[in-house]
């Protein structure tokens, strides 16, 4: 493929990198964390951002070798042939009826905290919400991703502001490595796991930079620390502050400042929206990539004058925006939905290391293994919710196979025609 000249560049894949990693997570899942295992939350936000940053060097290093739209699909079909590489592309679209839902949830959160709404009006405001991304996502990338720098310095600012001013005046509770239980450890890292759900999106757009091999491994790492030290800051804060808010950083926000039900609800909102808009961005590419090979219908290939995947963009949309409807009136637990996610990326991830196992030289092999590690330690963290992914193994597996089949049966008979 053609890389494109006039794309994003190191900063600005750094700040699409964090603010896509920050998005809906950062104001909620450290109280998530802390409300499930206390004061080992904080150790597992140090683990999972350790654990997380070979994993994203060696996504950055086959990005920037290999720049595709269709990111991990791409490299596992390089290492492992065509029916592999279809099903890790598969399960990234079939990951979206159950990731979206939980993105939406957890942005709308911060809206109903500043205004009162709820039941049919939610729904009608969550919907607006994917209409106005579909309008960002048609003028390209590159117009969001200035805008998305920005958020991304305004919530890194707030979060450091409250940091500083709780220096000395905490009063909650105290981590020390004699309460450490690994097991509360590793289920909290399991569900922490959705905070660095975005690496894998950056390596879809690898085509959207100025100088793939210079600049998608700095943008990616820059990132992903920067996003590990706003969350373990912003656990310490709600682990040294405890209040009966129903958002803990706006309980901690308003114990130096006011009004931090809309200050940290606005960048609740423009965060998820901007992690929501990546990830449409990087489905639509894939979707149009599989349009291209016929694995799915070539009217999907289609490109505008932007060179943004048109059709891909607007069934993508159209299918979240369903998927939302099914789920505001069946109803679904956040925390289920997070880990059923986290169980299908956990399968990406493991199947991505094992395509550098194969794709890139020795010299990356440490750091390919402790991806590995990493990836194992998400998977027992997970535990019974990776059936989800599981699941999908077993639905996907057959129909590409088959499809397969189908293709060479075509070929042989228009070869004896």
């Amino acid at each position: 493929m053609n890389l494109n000249n006039n794309g994003i560049g190191r900063w600005q894949g750094a700040g699409m990198m964090a603010t896509t990693l920050l998005g809906t997570g950062v104001f909620i899942l450290p109280q998530l964390t802390v409300e499930m295992s206390g004061s080992n939350a904080i150790f597992a936000w140090l683990l999972l951002t350790i654990g997380l940053l070979p994993m994203t060097y060696i996504f950055g290093k086959l990005s920037s070798i290999h720049p595709h739209s269709r990111g991990p699909a791409y490299f596992v079909e390089k290492a492992f042939g065509e029916t592999a590489g279809r099903v890790i592309g598969l399960m990234f679209l079939l990951v979206v009826p159950i990731g979206t839902p939980a993105a939406v949830i957890m942005t709308f959160q911060f809206v109903q905290g500043m205004i009162a709404i709820d039941g049919f009006h939610l729904l009608i405001a969550e919907l607006s919400a994917l209409a106005g991304l579909y309008l960002l996502n048609r003028k390209g990338i590159h117009v969001s991703a200035k805008l998305q720098f920005l958020l991304t310095l305004l919530i890194v600012a707030i979060v450091m502001v409250l940091f500083a001013f709780s220096t000395g005046q905490a009063n909650g509770i105290n981590p020390t490595f004699d309460s450490f239980e690994h097991n509360a450890v590793f289920q909290a890292a399991g569900l922490a796991f959705w905070s660095f759900l975005g690496v894998e999106a950056m390596s879809h757009l690898a085509n959207e930079f100025k100088r793939p091999n210079k600049d998608v491994i700095p943008a990616m790492f820059i990132g992903s620390v920067l996003v590990g030290i706003i969350y373990i800051a912003s656990t310490l804060l709600v682990l040294n502050h405890p209040n009966d808010a129903k958002l803990a950083m706006v309980g901690v926000f308003d114990t130096y400042f006011s009004g931090g039900s809309y200050i940290i609800g606005i960048l609740g909102v423009a965060g998820g929206l901007a992690t929501i808009n990546v990830y449409t961005a990087s489905l639509a590419k894939l979707v149009a990539s599989f349009a291209e090979q016929g694995v799915l219908p070539r009217v999907l290939a289609y490109s505008n004058q932007q060179n943004v995947p048109n059709r891909a963009l607007s069934t993508v949309l159209s299918i979240m925006a369903l998927v939302l409807v099914i789920t505001h009136f069946t109803g679904q637990d956040l925390e289920d939905l997070i880990n059923w996610v986290n169980g299908v990326f956990a399968v990406i991830y493991l199947a991505t290391m094992a395509s550098a196992w194969v794709l890139l030289t020795s010299k990356h092999r440490l750091s390919i293994m402790l991806g590995f590690l990493a990836c194992f330690g998400l998977v027992f963290g997970i535990g019974p919710h990776m059936v989800y992914a599981i699941l999908l193994i077993a639905i996907v597996l057959p129909i590409v196979k088959w499809q397969k089949r189908k293709l060479v049966l075509k070929q042989q008979f228009n070869k004896l025609a």
